[in-house]
């Protein structure tokens, strides 16, 4: 019984009855400081604005996603022309990554617009 007057005790010391006192009124004042009438204007007109300037950065990405394919194909070019040089087994594995890399790049500059719908 001593045990478990004494577990009681700490757990519902003063430091931690304050603290769970101090979160509760927070939790609460900031649940009703919410704007309840209904009016997302402000954060529709918000989303719209951002969504225009992201829009305007899609043909930078789009071109940099193509400059970026191109120099994959260009090291990787290399890379497997070193390969071949040195007879090494894996050349198959290489040429098909660098083909596959340089396709994603690809298309995801192609997806890209279409995904903003531009």
């Amino acid at each position: 019984m001593k045990k478990i007057k004494k577990f009681a005790k700490n757990l519902f010391s003063a430091n931690r009855v304050k603290m769970l006192a101090m979160m509760l009124l927070c939790g609460t004042a900031v649940t009703f400081a919410q704007n309840a009438a209904g009016d997302y204007t402000a954060g529709t007109n918000a989303l719209s604005t951002v969504t225009e300037e992201i829009a305007k950065y899609v043909p930078y990405v789009v071109k940099l996603c193509y400059a970026i394919a191109g120099v994959v194909a260009v090291v990787g070019a290399i890379s497997v022309y070193i390969a071949m040089n040195n007879e090494e087994q894996d050349v198959k594995k290489k040429i098909m990554m660098v083909v596959g890399a340089c396709i994603f790049l690809v298309a995801a500059a192609q997806a890209l617009p279409l995904f903003f719908g531009l």
